[in-house]
């Protein structure tokens, strides 16, 4: 016994008929602008004159390094004025801007403390324990090599010797 598909069918006619009518429907072109009023008869105020423009420097071309990123004026980009090391200032209409590209200095950690110490004097270190010195506690997956959820002495030591 097959079902009849007239309703399926049905559904699927009307949905096209919908989605084309809105396409035609979008395709009317818009209204025309309304008309402006007509201006006072008042004498116009004069606008103070504008000083004349400066013209820009020529724009050198930014390092291949540092990515493209696109200017929303079709003015040249200024020249970077001198700095220190990795560091650039731009002129903007906006005002200055400062580009600094030197990476943040690295944490410095101590030494790593005694096994006997973080253990508590235990014959493992938990995660938990391992908290008290941030190094293990970042690497205490790897420091943990046989995977059983605690770090032995000598697993601490071979992690000790990677630092």
């Amino acid at each position: 016994m097959m079902k009849s598909h007239k309703p399926l069918l049905s559904a699927f006619a009307v949905g096209a008929l919908m989605f084309a009518g809105t396409l035609i429907a979008q395709d009317v072109p818009p209204p025309p602008a309304p008309a402006m009023p007509a201006a006072p008869a008042t004498s116009p105020v004069p606008a103070a004159p504008m000083p004349p423009a400066e013209p820009m420097p020529p724009a050198e071309p930014m390092p291949s390094s540092a990515p493209a990123a696109p200017m929303p004026s079709s003015e040249p980009m200024p020249a970077p004025a001198a700095g220190a090391a990795g560091q650039a200032s731009y002129q903007t209409p906006q005002g200055e801007v400062v580009v600094r590209s030197v990476p943040a200095p690295a944490p410095t950690i101590g030494p790593a403390p005694a096994f006997e110490q973080l253990s508590g004097g235990g014959k493992s270190i938990t995660a938990e324990q391992a908290v008290a010195y941030p190094p293990l506690a970042n690497d205490f997956i790897h420091a943990d090599s046989n995977r059983n959820g605690t770090v032995s002495k000598t697993e601490y030591a071979n992690w000790t010797k990677q630092l």
